[in-house]
C-alpha cells in the first residue's frame, strides 16, 4: 500500500530539473500515470566470473611451475650425483689406481653420451637455457673430453698391452690346430719334397697399387723363375680404368722401393705410331699376367695370343693358344677379360683357360719356353663359376668365394696324376673381389691383386 502512495506522490510532484527520473500525467478518465526511471545499479556478474576464472587459472599455472622446479630440483640433485660418480672413476683412470680395460672406456662414453642426452633434453623442457644447466652440461662435455684423452694416452699401454695378447693368443691356437699337419720346416724353396698345400696365412696388405683407388685391376708379384737372379725384384701392372688393357707396368728393384713408390721403372707397351693414333697388340688384356725369368707373361690385347715381353730389352714374343676363348667369353666371376690365366710353380709354366669343346670348363696347359703347348688337362670346374687359380707343383688350385670377406680354396687337380680332389682352405681377404693370384716358388707366397690392392699369403705344407 505504501508503495503505490510512493508512486502516486511521484506523479503528482513535478519533475527534477536536474534528472528526470519520474514522468506523470493524467489520462482522459482523471487517472495519473506514472513512469518511473531507476538509476542503472545492477551489479557485474559476468565481470566477476571472468575474474574468478583466469583466478582459477593462475592458481593451475603456478601449481604447475612450483612441480616443475621440485622436478628440476631432484633432476639437478641426481645428475649432480652421477657427475660426482663420473668424476672420481675418471680420476682413479687417471691417477692409475686401478686397472680398466677398453670396456671400462666403453662403459663410462656411454654413460656420458647419456648425461648429454639427458641435459639437452632438459634445457629443451625449459623452453630455454639456464646458468646451471649450461653450467651442468659443460662440465659433462668436460669428463668426455678427459676420458678421450686418457683412452688415447694410456700411459700404461694396458689396452695395447691386451690386444696384443688376444693376437697371440689366437696365434697359438692357429699353431696348435696345425701343429700336427704342418711342416715343422718348411720345404726348400723351389723343392716339392711336400704333400701339397694344407694352409695359408692371414692377408699381410703391402700397399695400395701406385695408380691409386680408380686401378681396381691388375696383378703385381715377383719373378716365378726358380733360377732368377732378380728375384728381389717386384712388378706392379694395373689395368687402364677400362678394366681390360695393360697399357703399362712398373718395376720396383727392392722391398723398400716397392713400399716408397721410389726409383721405379716404367715401361709403356703401347706404341705411338703417327699424330694420336698407337699401336696395342703388344698391350695385355685381363689380369692374369704373370714374371717369369725377366719376362712379363700375358694374354696380347684383343687375341688369343700370349705375349712375352722380355723387360731387359723391351722386346715381345707373341705364340698363338690355340682353342683358347678370349675377349670376356669366359673369365672368372667377378672379373672381366681373364679369359686367359698365366701362372708359374716349381715345374714352370701353365696357361689356365677354356675353350667352347670344353663348354667353358677350365683346361690346363703346361707351356715350354717359348710358350708352346706341351700337353693340356681338361677339369670339371666350369671357369665363370671360380675366382681365381694358381699352380703349386704341377697341382691345380682353384678358389670360390666364401662371403664378401672370404675365399675357399675347395678343388684340386694333379697333373701328376691326372686325379681331381675336393680340399677346404679358408683365405680371409681384405675387399670383395678377387682380380688376379698367383703362386711364387722363390719365397712359397700367394700374391694377391685385390680391388687395386697388393696383398701376400704364406703357404703351408703338409709333410
Amino acid at each position: 500500500m505504501l508503495r503505490y502512495v510512493l508512486l502516486l506522490v511521484a506523479c503528482l510532484l513535478p519533475s527534477s530539473a536536474e534528472g528526470q527520473n519520474v514522468i506523470g500525467e493524467v489520462d482522459e478518465g482523471g487517472h495519473c500515470l506514472c513512469k518511473v526511471v531507476l538509476p542503472d545499479g545492477t551489479f557485474p556478474m559476468h565481470r566477476m566470473e571472468a575474474l574468478e576464472f583466469t583466478a582459477q587459472s593462475l592458481n593451475v599455472t603456478v601449481q604447475q611451475e612450483i612441480t616443475k622446479m621440485q622436478s628440476y630440483q631432484a633432476t639437478f640433485s641426481l645428475y649432480l650425483q652421477r657427475l660426482r660418480n663420473l668424476t672420481r672413476r675418471v680420476e682413479v683412470m687417471e691417477m692409475g689406481g686401478v686397472s680398466y680395460s677398453e670396456l671400462d672406456f666403453e662403459l663410462l662414453k656411454l654413460e656420458i653420451r647419456e648425461m648429454e642426452s639427458l641435459v639437452v633434453q632438459l634445457k629443451a623442457s625449459m623452453n630455454g637455457s639456464s646458468v646451471t644447466v649450461e653450467t651442468l652440461y659443460a662440465e659433462i662435455r668436460n669428463i668426455s673430453v678427459m676420458v678421450s684423452q686418457l683412452e688415447t694416452y694410456d700411459k700404461n699401454n694396458v689396452l695395447a698391452v691386451r690386444r696384443e695378447i688376444v693376437a697371440l693368443r689366437k696365434r697359438l691356437q692357429d699353431c696348435e690346430k696345425n701343429r700336427e699337419t704342418v711342416h715343422p720346416t718348411p720345404p726348400s724353396y723351389g723343392s716339392c719334397s711336400h704333400g701339397g698345400l694344407v694352409n695359408v696365412s692371414k692377408p699381410f696388405v703391402v700397399q695400395l697399387n701406385w695408380k691409386g683407388f680408380s686401378s681396381k685391376y691388375g696383378g703385381w708379384g715377383k719373378d716365378s723363375f726358380i733360377g732368377s737372379t732378380k728375384k728381389d725384384m717386384y712388378w706392379v701392372a694395373p689395368l687402364n680404368p677400362d678394366a681390360r688393357m695393360m697399357e703399362s707396368f712398373r718395376r720396383y728393384q727392392s722391398y723398400d722401393d716397392l713400399l716408397l713408390y721410389k726409383n721405379p721403372t716404367d715401361r709403356a707397351l703401347s706404341r705411338l705410331l703417327y699424330g694420336n693414333t698407337y699401336d696395342y697388340s703388344s698391350c695385355g688384356q685381363g689380369s692374369g699376367m704373370i714374371a717369369f725369368n725377366s719376362s712379363l707373361l700375358y694374354n696380347c690385347y684383343n687375341s688369343r695370343d700370349l705375349c712375352k715381353w722380355n723387360m731387359d730389352t723391351n722386346t715381345v714374343e707373341r705364340k698363338t693358344l690355340n682353342n683358347a676363348v678370349f675377349n670376356n667369353r669366359f673369365s672368372y666371376a667377378g672379373v672381366t677379360y681373364q679369359d686367359i690365366d698365366i701362372a708359374a710353380d716349381e715345374e714352370g709354366v701353365w696357361a689356365l683357360f677354356s675353350s667352347e669343346a670344353s663348354a667353358g670348363n677350365m683346361i690346363i696347359a703346361k707351356l715350354n719356353s717359348s710358350l708352346m703347348v706341351e700337353n693340356t688337362w681338361t677339369t670339371s670346374q666350369y671357369k665363370p663359376g671360380l675366382t681365381n687359380a694358381f699352380m703349386i707343383c704341377g697341382v691345380l688350385y682353384v678358389t670360390r668365394p666364401v662371403n664378401t670377406r672370404r675365399e675357399e680354396i675347395f678343388y684340386t687337380y694333379d697333373t701328376n696324376t691326372g686325379q681331381e680332389g675336393q680340399v677346404s682352405i679358408m683365405m680371409d681377404k681384405m675387399m670383395e673381389t678377387v682380380q688376379s693370384l698367383s703362386y711364387n716358388a722363390n719365397d712359397h707366397k700367394l700374391y694377391m691383386y685385390n680391388d687395386g690392392y697388393q696383398v701376400t699369403y704364406d703357404c703351408m705344407f703338409s709333410r
